[in-house]
């Protein structure tokens, strides 16, 4: 009986833990909502437009150069995504339709010369999560399966922070360092060994969204990969097609 009793208290006071992490990740996500934007803004966007530049370090000719290329980012409901870069002899597209993501390389000089590869089931599943973390603005994780972590206060840069992952599934999880005292964004971190700041702000159809995005990855040489993204307008609610995001099956004309 008081082994019965023990285990009950337990149970009592793990549930109530539970529900106050999940009080406590709750506010959070409203807090983080209500810094970019007013929710019902938030809820009714269906699409988001990135125009930009991209700038990083690439090997040109057997000697790491900067190289600057134009960027454009669609995303739109309920799961599709298109990145387009511009490079200099290339146009590079990767998208997603849903539960199909591919990649082109086209010769901008000829169009007789392209490849097209399609991606396995595991870079679909991180395709369709950066979709949702792009149009979702935190909410609403665990109606398509995902569960919300929540860490509770930590540091960032020696500030207070507060954070929160976000589990799509095993091996898919987007870690979320917020303000505690004003929602703001501060580090996204992803398990693919990608840490993300966000600098400035655009304000688009009532949301803020960055003016900076600087991704580091960590290579296997532990050496760090810088990509920055110049985000020279944002555009929401507009409606592209769907054979924006479809495999293409010929060359384009």
């Amino acid at each position: 009986m008081i082994r019965h009793r023990f285990l009950s208290v337990c149970l009592f006071f793990s549930s109530v833990f539970a529900v106050a992490a999940f009080a406590d990740s709750a506010a959070m996500i409203a807090k983080a909502r209500a810094y970019l934007g007013k929710s019902e803004t938030l809820d009714g966007v269906h699409s988001i437009h990135y125009i930009g530049k991209l700038d990083t370090i690439e090997e040109v000719d057997g000697a790491e150069k900067p190289v600057s290329y134009e960027i454009d980012i669609i995303f739109q409901k309920p799961c599709q995504q298109r990145i387009v870069l511009t490079k200099e002899k290339l146009v590079e597209t990767t998208a997603l339709d849903d539960y199909e993501a591919w990649h082109r390389q086209q010769d901008k000089s000829d169009d007789s010369r392209w490849r097209t590869l399609l991606f396995p089931k595991t870079k679909v599943k991180q395709l369709r999560a950066s979709s949702w973390e792009n149009l979702a603005f935190f909410q609403g994780l665990e109606q398509i399966g995902g569960t919300v972590v929540d860490h509770g206060p930590v540091e960032v840069d020696g500030k207070p922070g507060y954070k929160l992952s976000f589990v799509h599934e095993p091996g898919i999880v987007y870690s979320r360092y917020f303000d505690p005292a004003t929602g703001r964004l501060l580090l996204t971190e992803t398990d693919q060994g990608v840490r993300i700041r966000e600098e400035g702000e655009i304000l688009s159809g009532g949301i803020r969204f960055p003016k900076r995005i600087i991704n580091v990855t960590t290579q296997r040489d532990t050496k760090e990969r810088v990509v920055t993204i110049d985000v020279e307008r944002v555009t929401v609610n507009e409606t592209f097609p769907d054979d924006y995001f479809r495999v293409p099956l010929v060359p384009p004309k």
